[in-house]
């Protein structure tokens, strides 16, 4: 392990992995992983009741970063002691906001996102095992929650973001933004900063697109292998009606 991401999701965490894959720290443990393949569900469940089911994990990775690994920033750091810390940051308000639209509207809102989660949770017990884990990482942290205000999210970013500061040592610690770019990151690591532009991905307007879509696509496949009468289409694939 060479670098553990301490930072939140919503601090461009999927443009942090990118950074990853293009300056060779991988393999790169991400949230992509989880929903790639929701049968890691429980591997990271047993690292709730006991840490050293992280090694089974990540012990082959360069890098984690995003949840579900950043939420153990402390245990990893104990457990790699090597390993460099990088804290992706963003004010708390603007956290907040972006939790709101996402993550936290999944969880614990009352629009579209809450709604489709809550009919995919019925349709699909690893999706359901997964929504549960997340919740019960966030409230554990005091970060999100079905009680938290605007407000209270907000200042939970800036306590964690304290919290790193003063625990990690200032040699194993980049505190960054996105906006700093690779010349930071690649001092950090000692690497040669890349020809090409920082990737920059816009988690935020992707985000309802992704989980309305893996919605549906749960729901069309429960349909069909419930009554046998609806098809299961994917990009690509022909549009003659099938049947069982």
């Amino acid at each position: 392990m060479k670098l553990i991401g301490a930072g939140l999701p919503r601090t461009a965490t999927s443009s942090q992995k990118l950074a990853m894959d293009v300056l060779g720290v991988t393999p790169c443990y991400h949230m992509q992983n989880v929903f790639a393949d929701l049968d890691e569900v429980p591997r990271w469940r047993a690292a709730l009741e006991d840490t050293e089911a992280l090694r089974d994990i990540v012990d082959d990775c360069e890098s984690v970063i995003d949840w579900p690994g950043s939420y153990y920033w402390r245990e990893l750091m104990d457990m790699y002691p090597d390993a460099k810390v990088l804290l992706s940051i963003r004010d708390g308000e603007s956290w907040a906001r972006s939790m709101e639209n996402t993550i936290a509207g999944m969880l614990y809102g009352s629009g579209l996102l809450r709604h489709i989660t809550q009919v995919h949770c019925d349709v699909d017990p690893r999706w359901r095992d997964y929504i549960d884990m997340m919740s019960s990482m966030w409230e554990t942290k005091g970060l999100a929650g079905p009680t938290m205000s605007f407000d209270d999210m907000a200042k939970a970013c800036e306590r964690h973001t304290e919290e790193v500061v003063s625990t990690v040592p200032a040699d194993r610690l980049l505190v960054w933004r996105i906006t700093d770019g690779w010349e930071p990151l690649c001092e950090f690591l000692d690497l040669d900063v890349p020809a090409e532009p920082f990737p920059h991905i816009n988690e935020s307007a992707g985000f309802e697109g992704g989980i309305v879509r893996g919605g549906m696509a749960a729901i069309q496949r429960f349909l069909g292998e419930e009554t046998g009468e609806f098809e299961v289409r994917h990009p690509g694939a022909s549009r003659e009606s099938a049947t069982a």
